[in-house]
């Protein structure tokens, strides 16, 4: 039997003879879908299989992503004399069922060179154990060409940045969505992930998006004229909720979901999510969140904005430097909000401060730089988003929350905070009386919003040990 290093060369377009014999566990990376080259950009995933099987068939695990050969040629000093000396287990070759890569080939030896180096270096980054093309929790770009708001603007290239935990199983069928929070990235539900906890990623494959609007996925702060600063159209949780049901379909092969979960604006999402797509997954979990931002959400939301909007450096949105002063006055009125009466008047944060700290120390940290790095258009279109929201505003149901409520048939896990301030618990228990396949199930913490999010290890256990329970459950939950 030849070594792995019996890669073919250039030019050779038969499989190597070392992937027909039995032998141990193998990982083969192909590129299956070329496209856009004039973009300079390849679609690539992963083929892995175990050789002696008798069929012995290349499954493809189908987590795709997108590299851009800017980043290939990056690489390409890290490994390019590396990739044929060490017996790389690269093939350019046609695996069983696979599409033939030469269809479109690239026009350059020398690119073809660097995708074979950059695939090489993200196999050895990850080691040869699964199919991933990407480490736990590393962040990618799925973008959208064209792509139409509900307001009728059209984004040319509507970026949402993502990441990925555990492995697509072979029936696609355990799938959970993460969608994410205010201004959070995709690492945001990490109090929820790992062995012990409600999702294992050796059992789930978890999907975390991010909102646009954090500055990562498209934002007024990295969009390019004539959508760049306040000129960002505002985007909906329904916009939102859109793109990544492309994302799903069109850059990881998915099509049904085990649950969507989601804190706050996250939960926001998983609602809608029910009534935009009702047949889309088995279930949703909701904390910290509404169907929709009541009215005393909004007054919250415009003090915020206003706070922001006032500070004469912010000049309409067309500032050259941030609004520092505006961006304390939301601060402090957002401070104000997070937690609850109770966790101020217990001193709480004495648990996280350190020692020496005062209610005055705590307090200035919180407001002179409540998210570090936020750009101020980024913070007001995500707050214009979650003033938006409403489920019964989705097509089809007139405004009618009830009616839209109504329509959602899977089973609902709805867990408010008891102290939450954003979303007040008895706005929770008004939307229950119209969800049919309801548990609600209150956190009872003092950590206001934040207990929705596992702020502290006895909010995260009852976190963990709900959720789980109810991803377990056989059959309707009611």
């Amino acid at each position: 039997m030849k070594p792995p290093s019996a890669v073919r060369r250039e030019g050779q377009r038969q499989q190597p003879d070392w992937l027909k014999q039995p032998g141990p566990r193998s990982d083969v990376i192909q590129i299956y879908q070329p496209f856009n080259w004039h973009e300079r950009k390849v679609r690539v995933c992963v083929l892995s299989r175990t050789v002696g099987l008798a069929t012995r068939a290349a499954t493809l695990m189908c987590r795709p992503t997108i590299v851009s050969v800017r980043a290939i040629a990056a690489a390409q000093s890290r490994c390019a004399t590396h990739v044929l000396d060490n017996g790389a287990l690269v093939d350019f070759g046609v695996a069983p069922g696979a599409r033939n890569i030469y269809a479109n080939p690239p026009n350059s030896l020398r690119t073809r060179r660097m995708l074979r180096c950059f695939l090489l270096f993200l196999v050895m980054g990850l080691g040869f154990g699964g199919p991933a093309l990407a480490a736990d929790g590393d962040r990618r770009a799925f973008v959208i060409k064209n792509f139409t708001l509900e307001s009728g603007t059209i984004l040319p290239a509507a970026k949402v940045m993502y990441a990925t935990y555990g492995t697509l199983n072979a029936a696609r069928d355990n799938v959970v969505l993460l969608p994410s929070h205010y201004m959070a990235d995709a690492h945001g539900y990490e109090w929820l992930i790992g062995p012990g906890k409600a999702l294992d990623p050796k059992k789930y494959f978890l999907v975390a998006t991010e909102l646009f609007g954090n500055g990562k996925s498209s934002s007024p702060s990295n969009t390019l004229a004539p959508f760049d600063g306040p000129r960002f159209p505002v985007t909906s949780i329904r916009d939102n909720v859109a793109a990544v049901h492309r994302l799903l379909g069109e850059a990881l092969g998915v099509q049904h979901l085990r649950a969507v979960i989601g804190f706050s604006m996250g939960g926001e999402q998983a609602f809608q999510w029910a009534v935009t797509y009702p047949n889309f997954m088995d279930r949703i979990v909701v904390t910290s969140a509404t169907a929709k931002t009541w009215p005393h959400g909004v007054v919250r939301l415009e003090s915020e904005i206003i706070a922001i909007e006032t500070d004469p450096a912010f000049a309409g949105g067309d500032y050259k430097e941030q609004p520092k002063k505006g961006l304390q006055a939301f601060g402090a009125i957002w401070a104000g909000w997070l937690f609850s009466q109770g966790w101020w008047r217990e001193e709480l944060w004495r648990i996280d401060a350190p020692p020496g700290a005062t209610f005055r120390t705590v307090f200035d940290g919180l407001y002179k730089d409540f998210i570090p790095g936020a750009d101020a258009n980024d913070l007001i279109l995500q707050m214009r988003t979650w003033e938006g929201h409403d489920v019964g505003t989705t097509p089809g149901f007139g405004a009618d929350i009830k009616k839209a409520l109504g329509s959602i048939n899977v089973p609902v896990l709805y867990m408010p905070s008891e102290t939450d301030l954003y979303f007040p618990v008895d706005d929770a228990r008004y939307e229950t009386k119209f969800i049919p396949h309801v548990t609600l199930l209150p956190i009872p913490s003092l950590w206001g919003h934040t207990a929705g999010a596992a702020s502290n290890p006895v909010d995260a256990k009852f976190l963990n040990d709900h959720i789980g329970a109810f991803m377990e459950a056989k059959g309707e939950l009611r």
